[in-house]
């Protein structure tokens, strides 16, 4: 019983600890610009060449007519789980194109739970999806949106989602 009382703790603890540490990058990527200016940027997941990336506005018109494909994307964070840091969503500059939910590869890393606002390079793959009510409802939760908005979800939605093995975070 001293064992399983002690486990439990344990595990317990991990738990909570896990859930509220705030995320540190995996390490860092170094861009040089035009002028020679070198730039440390925070790199999540596993590494990737962040000069191959496209805007979130041309990847979508290289998206299209297609059910998946493999990018190297760089957009804007909207929002971000703000239970663990989990997902975020990207958003284009131009009104009127979709926004793209973003998991990352084997839930192996997460990202800061303040970085909405922020520009983010993402290295992996897009593919379109249908969520189910349910899974839309806990996604709500974790932005923190009122029990109102969370009822309001009543359908399934067809969206754009990317699997991301790597971020930098701008």
């Amino acid at each position: 019983m001293k064992k399983f009382t002690l486990l439990s703790f344990l595990l317990i603890s991990m738990l909570i600890f896990s859930c509220t540490v705030d995320r540190t990058p995996d390490g860092t990527v170094t861009t040089t610009d035009g002028q020679g200016v070198q730039t440390e940027l925070a790199l999540f997941g596993e590494g990737f060449e962040p000069k191959k990336a496209v805007s979130y506005e041309q990847f979508l018109k290289d998206f299209e007519g297609k059910d998946s494909l493999d990018a190297v994307v760089k957009g804007t964070v909207e929002s971000v789980c703000q239970a663990k840091g989990c997902w975020i969503n990207i958003i284009s500059e131009e009104e009127g194109n979709p926004e793209m939910f973003v998991k990352f590869k084997d839930y192996g890393f997460f990202m800061p739970k303040d970085c909405a606002g922020k520009k983010v390079i993402l290295n992996g793959y897009a593919f379109k999806t249908i969520t189910s009510v349910d899974e839309l409802k806990h996604y709500a939760e974790d932005e923190g949106l009122s029990q109102e908005e969370i009822d309001a979800i009543t359908e399934p939605e067809e969206g754009l989602n990317f699997m991301a093995s790597g971020v930098i975070l701008e």
